[in-house]
């Protein structure tokens, strides 16, 4: 029997953005397929009904793959290598970029599965496309260390990379310590470094500015329990 295909589909970044993700082609495809692979049920469900999904919610088929549910992956599978198409969400975002959902895709592609990405909003590539950074080399590092020493150490690192590859480095934090790593960069980039700081990225109070360490120095800016996205040029 053939293998169904696994499509994977974007989801909004803020609670006002939906709008701004849906595609026809992506209205189209989840109202193909009645089974789906989410990070977080009430999340993929409410997204799903205000992509105008047709399909009564009691009729589909939810696969939960959240932390607790990732030792064993071969049940995800299952309607997928009987012949049904299945769709891959995250809780925002892009499935499988900075996202757990990579792993699905990893094993799909072991499986001759066929992997099909829909187009929709990915925050490092937003914040990338908005910062004026080269856009040609850069990096996504994820989360910095939390132990303050090693953190400090990290960014240093990347502020010299940063300037001796011409190359952006993203990272992100988890949002209610967003605070303290943007005061960490402050104390230990020099001035004439850039950073550029995207926050709440299609949200009505979206913000991305970018300009030198010594003038975000001279700011006053609450990023706490904001989604962002950090890069350094």
């Amino acid at each position: 029997m053939q293998n169904g295909t696994l499509y994977l589909i974007p989801v909004p970044l803020a609670e006002e953005a939906a709008h701004k993700t849906f595609t026809p082609y992506l209205v189209d495809t989840i109202n193909q397929i009645d089974t789906y692979i989410v990070e977080n049920s009430k999340t993929a469900r409410k997204f799903l009904k205000e992509a105008g999904l047709k399909t009564p919610q009691k009729d589909l088929i939810v696969h939960d793959y959240g932390k607790h549910n990732r030792n064993n992956l071969a049940p995800f599978f299952n309607e997928l290598s009987h012949g049904k198409d299945v769709g891959l969400m995250s809780e925002a975002g892009c499935p499988g970029v900075a996202d757990p959902g990579a792993e699905i895709v990893a094993e799909a592609h072991k499986r001759g599965i066929k992997v099909v990405p829909l187009v929709g909003p990915s925050s490092i590539l937003l914040a990338l496309m908005a910062s004026g950074f080269n856009g040609q080399s850069f990096t996504f590092w994820g989360y910095l260390p939390i132990d303050k020493e090693q953190r400090s150490k990290r960014i240093k690192d990347l502020e010299v990379s940063a300037t001796r590859y011409k190359q952006t480095q993203l990272f992100i934090e988890t949002p209610f310590r967003n605070n303290q790593l943007l005061e960490e960069i402050l104390k230990s980039c020099k001035p004439n470094t850039q950073l550029c700081i995207a926050c709440n990225i299609t949200a009505t109070d979206e913000f991305i500015k970018t300009q030198s360490i010594a003038q975000w120095r001279k700011e006053e800016i609450d990023l706490h329990k904001k989604p962002t996205i950090f890069l350094l040029s």
